[in-house]
């Protein structure tokens, strides 16, 4: 498989990701205009501030993610991918393999 492809797979993998957290998202949201639950006196309340905040981080991480998958795969057309952004160096195959977005080796990392 080369870069590209595995690259390609992350990045599906996190769109398929990215949409199921923003439908989850809605529904909270939905659910807690639907309801007459006073978040800040009713014991459910912390429950579903909690859950929406979880919710949401993950779900920008997610969008963060695909924006690293994308640059990456810029980097694979323009010819610097696998090149370290600090020192100029090949980045080793390990790291790109745990990591394939990585823009920097483990020693500018």
């Amino acid at each position: 498989m080369t870069a590209r492809d595995e690259l390609l797979r992350l990045r599906a993998s996190a769109e398929a990701e990215a949409a199921t957290l923003a439908n989850d998202l809605e529904a909270l949201f939905t659910a807690s205009r639907d309801s007459n639950a006073d978040d800040e006196h009713d014991p459910e309340g912390a429950t579903i501030g909690f859950e929406r905040a979880q919710l949401t981080a993950l779900l920008a991480a997610t969008r963060r993610r695909i924006a690293e998958v994308d640059e990456a795969l810029h980097r694979v057309d323009t010819g610097t991918y696998g090149v370290c952004e600090g020192c100029g160096r090949p980045i080793a195959r390990e790291r790109l393999e745990v990591r394939p977005f990585a823009r920097r080796c483990i020693a500018c990392a």
